[in-house]
């Protein structure tokens, strides 16, 4: 009945926010609260949310005050040589935008905090795709996809987790891992590319303002090689002409003191003309031709962020990103909780870039609708998670997934596994499946001769999938910071994701890793 209930209240959420019925934080609290009633155990609904809401309350902290932080330095300038950059090479095409996400997404990802991550990439990648009119979700989709692939870094977490449950080396499950993991990425960045393709044609080769837009892809290449070509010429024209000015004026100048010179002797030479003597003619300068501006177009005119804006700190650019390479380090080295080390940082950066108290009300004033909604959500989450694991549910649903494991497929257990690890880290958190479920696919794949090793690394295939669940917080500072329905972001992401995952493991078997 458990296990029934447990897909019936999953699905439902699903597709209630999936169909736009429900916001997903009505969702989250009403349906869980509705299926335990229907479990018989509504009595202990208050005990159940109280439980929940205890376990996620350091992660709510952590994106409160990491929300802050990461808006502060986006304020005050810090990533904005990152947006540049990305905007050079994107150049407004589609394509190359998508493609740039997803770069970008990976390379941040190195912290193994999904919810920097998020806000980073967000806060980069938004305003072109809004200037641009690209699909924000196909920006949701990359960005969670891209960092699940990177989740599996032993200090994101998942990692950590299976090598704990199954007490083994934490190198030695994803060191192994990691040609696989790397096919996982270059999936990533080849279904960025596909999905840029397609926003390409549905849009076009687009321009900057600024900009003339070309009408296809070999006139855009045409015009790029043209406008360089074009800029070299002026060059070497403008370095002609000043020679020439140069030469000419030495000569009117000369010229000028002998007419001088004859007239205060009283003669002119014949032939000589009285009254000044006209100045040569510069050679014309040439204009630029249309679209001449699409050179220099990504650093002088959109940019993404405002490059005027009056948050901007760059005296202290310096201590800024040095206080952002300490705090990543002291988080991976776990010298403090997490919560800790954002909320210290965050005090201190505000602080410092903003001595006084009027401008340090106003920069948490500017942020607190982003802090207000992803608290909200993930206390809201708190709700279902604590629904599903006190009341049993979820513990009836993994036991009966094991156990509708054929007997044949014993010697198949890290396939299984690996299978398994998509479905359940989607309805599940990475805690109630390392730890509740892991531990049973291990004992089992031993039964049948399989290295506890090859469960521990099959386990880590279905992160892609994971990083888009409803139970991780950081996807809503994903979709909240976009602006994009999560209903939306689920419909499209979730074949993405799994698909990337397959490939991870396909590529895993391949290897002989798994």
């Amino acid at each position: 009945m458990l296990t029934f209930l447990g897909f019936a209240m999953i699905a439902t959420f699903l597709v209630l926010i999936m169909m736009k019925k429900m916001s997903p934080i009505a969702a989250l609290v009403l349906i869980p609260a509705l299926f335990c009633v229907f479990a018989g155990k509504g009595a202990h609904l208050g005990d159940y949310v109280i439980e929940g809401v205890g376990k996620l309350a350091p992660t709510a902290a952590m994106l409160m005050f990491a929300i802050v932080y990461f808006g502060l330095m986006i304020d005050v300038g810090l990533f904005d040589p990152i947006v540049r950059g990305i905007l050079r090479f994107c150049k407004a095409d589609p394509m190359r935008v998508v493609v740039g996400t997803a770069v970008l997404a990976a390379i941040v990802s190195l912290d193994g905090d999904g919810s920097t991550t998020f806000m980073i990439t967000v806060s980069a990648m938004y305003p072109l795709y809004k200037r641009l009119g690209l699909s924000l979700v196909v920006m949701t989709g990359v960005a969670a996809t891209a960092n699940g692939v990177m989740n599996t870094l032993p200090w994101g977490g998942p990692t950590a987790r299976a090598a704990t449950a199954l007490k083994l080396d934490a190198a030695d499950i994803f060191v192994p891992m990691i040609p696989a993991l790397a096919v996982g990425l270059l999936f990533v960045f080849a279904l960025a590319y596909v999905l840029g393709l397609r926003e390409r044609r549905r849009l076009g080769v687009l321009a900057l303002p600024g900009q003339k837009a070309p009408r296809d892809v070999a006139e855009a290449e045409e015009v790029e090689r043209t406008e360089r070509t074009e800029q070299t010429e002026r060059t070497e024209r403008t370095e002609q002409t000043e020679q020439t000015e140069s030469v000419e004026g030495d000569l009117v100048a000369a010229a000028a003191g002998s007419a001088a010179h004859s007239g205060s002797a009283g003669s002119a030479a014949p032939g000589a003309t009285t009254g000044p003597t006209p100045a040569a003619t510069p050679l014309p300068t040439p204009t630029a031709a249309p679209g001449s501006a699409a050179v220099a177009a990504p650093e002088d005119g959109f940019q993404g962020l405002d490059p005027d804006r009056a948050t901007l700190r760059p005296r202290l650019y310096w201590f800024n990103a040095g206080l952002t390479v300490a705090l990543l380090a002291a988080m991976i080295m776990e010298l403090l909780p997490i919560p800790v080390l954002f909320l210290l940082g965050a005090a201190l950066a505000l602080t410092v870039n903003f001595p006084h108290m009027p401008d340090q009300k106003a920069r948490l004033a500017a942020h607190a609708d982003n802090v207000l909604n992803v608290a909200g959500m993930v206390f809201a989450a708190a709700v279902f998670t604590g629904v599903l694991t006190g009341t049993g549910m979820v513990k009836h649903m993994a036991d009966w997934l094991v156990g509708a494991i054929p007997e044949g497929m014993g010697p198949h257990m890290a396939l299984v596994t690996g299978l398994l690890s998509l479905p359940l880290t989607y309805f599940m958190s990475n805690d109630g499946f390392y730890f509740g479920v892991l531990p049973v696919l291990a004992e089992a794949g031993a039964a049948h001769g399989v290295s506890p090793l090859e469960i521990a690394r099959a386990s880590l295939v279905g992160q892609a999938l994971h990083m888009s669940s409803p139970l991780v917080p950081a996807v809503y500072v994903l979709v909240g910071m976009a602006r994009v329905e999560f209903g939306d972001h689920t419909r499209f992401t979730v074949k993405w994701a799994a698909l990337t995952s397959l490939v991870v493991l396909a590529a895993g078997m391949l290897f002989g890793i798994i």
